[in-house]
C-alpha cells in the first residue's frame, strides 16, 4: 500500500475516533463528574503514550531535555489537557452535545483573534469576513433551534464551550514553535496534566466513587480521543509529506460527530446547528485559504 493511501486511512480513523468523542463525553458525564472523567482519561493517555515512547525507543529523549523544556511542558500541560478538557467537560455537562461540540470547533477563528495581540498580526478583510460568518454560526448553534427567540438555554455552557476554544488556541500558539518530538511533547503534557488533575480531583471530587460505566467511558476517551487519535493523525501527516493535502479533512469531524450524537445519544439535531456549523467551517476555510495548516489541528 502506498504511503499516501496509508495516510488517508490513518486520517480517516482519526476523524472517526474524534467523531465519537462528544458522545463519549456525554455518556461518561452521566456516571461521573468532570474531574473524575478527566482523571481517568488522562491516566489512560499517559500510560498509552508511555508505551508508545517505549516501543519507539524514545524514552531516552527525556534525559536530554533541559529545565526550560520541562517548564514549557508544565505550561502546555496546564493548558491542554488539564484546563482545556476541564472547561470542555463542564460545558458538555451543561449543554446538549450537538451544541457543545460545534461551539468548541471555532478555535481556528479564535486563533485569528488571539494572533492580533500575541503575534502582532493585523486583521485582513478576509479574516473579518471569516469572523462574521463564524459569529453568525455561533449564534445559530447557541439558539438550539429557537432562532426567533434568541434566548440561550444555558449561557454559562455556551460561554465555557467557546472558552475551551480560547484555551486550545493559546495552546496551539505556545506549542507551534516547540520543535521537540511530537509524541514526547504529548507524553510530557499529559504527565504534568495528570499531576494537576490528581490534585484537583482529590480536593473537589472523589475518585473512589467512580462507577464501572464511568471508568470505561474515561478509558475510551483517554485512548481514542487523547491517545490513539493524536498518534494516528501525526503518522498521517508524516506519511503524506504535505499537511495541506489532508488537513482540511479534519473539518469532517463535527459532521461525523453529529451523526454519532444522533444515533448514540438520541439527540435531535436542530437545523440551526447544521447551518451554524456550515457557517463556522466556511469561515475557517476562508481564513485558512492558501495557508498551510499545523499538525495539531483538531
Amino acid at each position: 500500500m502506498k504511503s499516501q493511501s496509508k495516510a488517508y486511512i490513518y486520517a480517516g480513523l482519526t476523524i472517526l475516533f474524534w467523531g465519537t468523542s462528544a458522545s463519549a463525553f456525554k455518556i461518561g458525564l452521566r456516571h461521573v463528574d468532570y474531574f473524575q472523567l478527566l482523571f481517568i482519561a488522562t491516566t489512560t493517555a499517559v500510560l498509552f503514550l508511555f508505551f508508545i515512547l517505549l516501543y519507539q525507543k524514545k524514552l531516552i529523549l527525556i534525559k536530554q531535555l533541559s529545565i526550560k523544556d520541562y517548564s514549557h511542558s508544565i505550561i502546555l500541560g496546564f493548558l491542554n489537557p488539564f484546563l482545556y478538557y476541564t472547561v470542555l467537560f463542564i460545558a458538555y455537562s451543561l449543554l446538549p452535545a450537538e451544541v457543545a461540540q460545534p461551539l468548541n470547533f471555532v478555535w481556528p477563528i479564535t486563533l485569528v483573534l488571539l494572533s492580533v495581540p500575541i503575534l502582532k498580526q493585523k486583521l485582513k478583510l478576509k479574516s473579518m469576513l471569516a469572523l462574521l460568518l463564524s459569529f453568525i454560526g455561533v449564534i445559530l448553534i447557541s439558539s438550539e433551534g429557537n432562532i426567533m427567540n434568541m434566548k440561550f438555554s444555558n449561557p454559562l455552557g455556551v460561554f465555557l464551550a467557546l472558552g475551551s476554544s480560547v484555551v486550545w488556541a493559546l495552546f496551539w500558539l505556545y506549542n507551534v514553535k516547540d520543535n521537540r518530538d511530537e509524541i514526547l511533547k504529548l507524553f510530557l503534557n499529559f504527565l504534568f496534566a495528570f499531576l494537576f488533575i490528581t490534585i484537583t480531583t482529590a480536593v473537589f471530587s472523589d475518585i473512589k466513587s467512580v462507577s464501572v460505566e464511568g471508568l470505561l467511558a474515561g478509558v475510551y476517551i483517554g485512548l481514542f480521543e487523547m491517545g490513539i487519535a493524536f498518534v494516528l493523525w501525526l503518522k498521517a501527516l508524516k506519511l503524506i509529506g504535505r499537511t495541506d493535502k489532508i488537513s482540511n479533512l479534519i473539518y469532517l469531524t463535527p459532521f461525523c460527530s453529529l451523526v454519532f450524537i444522533s444515533i448514540i445519544l438520541g439527540e435531535k439535531i436542530f437545523i440551526t446547528t447544521l447551518f451554524g456549523l456550515i457557517l463556522i467551517i466556511s469561515g475557517i476555510l476562508i481564513q485558512q485559504a492558501k495557508r498551510e495548516s499545523n499538525s495539531y489541528e483538531k
